[in-house]
Parts: C-alpha cells; structure tokens; sequence
C-alpha cells in the first residue's frame, strides 16, 4: 500500500470503526499527520491545532481498525491515558502482523 493510499482510505473511512486496518494503512497515516502537524506547527500554532482537531477522529477510527486486525478491541486506546507505559503498549500491539481475527467478517 502506497502512502497516498493509506491516507485517502483513511480520510474515506473517517468516522469507520468496522473492519481491519493493515499496518501500512496505519503507519502511513500516522506519519502523514504527523508531519502535517510539524509543518503547520512551522507556520502557525493555530492551524496545527486545526488539524490535529480535523484528524482526531480518523486517527482513533484507523487505530481501532488496527487494533481488529490483530484481534484486539477498539478499547484498548484507552491506554492512551496511561503515560509512557500505556504508549508503549500500544505501540507494540501496533506493529504485531496481522492474525486472524473475529473482526475481519465485518464490513
């Protein structure tokens, strides 16, 4: 998957919170925000911000989608909350490959 391709599926799956999410997908996107956000930090604070806030929810859709795709529920974001350990749990669980999972079946 191309980076141009993870970042229009996720801008087309915005809200979606059904289905996998295949690790290029996610990490692509993760990159595509977060450089965006450097670079309009670089201009202005205020459109950083407004992009953060555009991306928020398509950031949590495609981390849940992630998540199903290596058999783990959405909710796990939750560990977000939990500094530096919870990140890195998180990140660990997002760089698994991909295992059958319960969610795949859901379109």
């Amino acid at each position: 998957m191309s980076f141009v391709d993870a970042v229009k599926i996720c801008f087309n799956k915005y809200a979606e919170f059904k289905g996998c999410a295949s690790r290029p997908e996610f990490w692509w996107w993760i990159l595509f925000t977060s450089v965006a956000a450097l670079a309009l930090r670089s201009l202005s604070y205020y459109l950083s911000s407004l992009f953060s806030l555009a991306t928020l929810l398509p950031s949590i859709a495609v981390t849940a989608r992630r998540l199903h795709d290596i058999d783990r529920s959405g909710w796990w974001q939750l560990l977000y909350f939990l500094p530096i350990v919870g990140w890195i749990v998180l990140i660990i669980f997002c760089v698994e490959p991909t295992q059958s999972n319960r969610y795949a079946s859901e379109i």
